[in-house]
């Protein structure tokens, strides 16, 4: 059995959401993904690597990279807004690419993760139907979508989850961070539904600062600048159970590092995120020992 891991430029503070904090430029990015001993990526926010599907290419083969595909915040819950045709440029990208997912979250319409609104039922009914619509119209172009759960979307409580996967049947990402922050346990979910799981995004987490996003006393965004993500195996996820779990039912999807970062300048050439980057690959490699391991 092959381990795939990726690395997320959401790792070096790299995030669509306006005001996150620095950005570090593409070029560091990449080149510290490399020195992590990574060999694939998922292409981050709109904007951050070219649009052009052929430079898109391109820059990621200058750097020894391959693309794993990306993230997609979509708004699905509008009766009036047909998100397929947003869709269609980025999919123009994985394809030259040579990607094979697109990760969508269920956006709120709001800028940001700290608040979203309540759905009606009808408002359900047409998110449940764009789901499907947007997994055949990414299919038709060979590109497989998921849904990710995510704090401050409108998929984030286990309840909803598991509507999605009641009402829909697009795969999921398995993102332990924002499913634990959500409520839900993930390796509860990677044994309760191991076949809709075809990505996962690997995060450890500070429970006590997760307990106070979910009690409302501290917003997503004040608890990621508090470090409430944390290098793999050094977190309260129990990732290694996860990952065993997902491998043992036949996993063979990406494991995509991400431990969301905010930063406030350029870190210093010998540190910053990359560290906890190279830590999370060690710890990784550490729990597949047994197995064929490819990053």
């Amino acid at each position: 059995m092959t381990v795939r891991i990726a690395g997320a430029p959401i790792s070096w503070g790299v995030c669509e959401v306006p005001g996150w904090g620095h950005q570090i430029s593409v070029d560091r990015v990449l080149r510290e993904m490399r020195e992590a001993g990574l060999t694939a990526t998922e292409n981050g926010p709109d904007g951050f690597l070219p649009s052009d599907p052929q430079e898109l290419a391109r820059t990621l083969a200058d750097h020894g990279l391959t693309s794993v595909g990306g993230f997609a915040p979509v708004l699905l819950h509008e009766s009036g807004h047909d998100p397929v045709p947003g869709i269609s440029g980025l999919l123009d990208g994985f394809v030259a690419a040579h990607a094979d997912v697109i990760v969508l979250a269920a956006v709120s319409g709001r800028d940001g993760y700290d608040a979203r609104p309540e759905l009606t039922d009808d408002e359900w009914a047409t998110l449940l139907r764009n789901l499907d619509r947007l997994a055949a119209a990414s299919a038709e172009r060979g590109i497989r979508a998921v849904l990710h759960p995510h704090v401050g979307t409108m998929i984030e409580q286990r309840d909803e989850v598991h509507r999605v996967l009641d009402g829909s049947s697009i795969p999921l990402c398995l993102d332990t961070g924002h499913l634990m922050i959500g409520g839900t346990d993930p390796a509860e979910l990677a044994r309760q539904a191991s076949s809709r799981i075809t990505h996962a995004h690997l995060k450890d987490v500070d429970a006590a600062l997760a307990a106070r996003v979910q009690a409302g006393d501290l917003t997503y965004t004040d608890a990621v600048q508090a470090g409430m993500y944390t290098p793999l195996g050094t977190g309260d996820v129990g990732i290694g159970g996860v990952v065993d779990t997902l491998l043992d039912a036949g996993y063979d999807g990406w494991f995509v590092l991400e431990q969301d970062t905010i930063l406030a300048d350029d870190p210093a050439a010998d540190g910053g995120p990359v560290l906890d980057v190279k830590a999370s690959v060690a710890y990784l490699r550490s729990v597949t020992d047994a197995r064929v391991v490819t990053v």
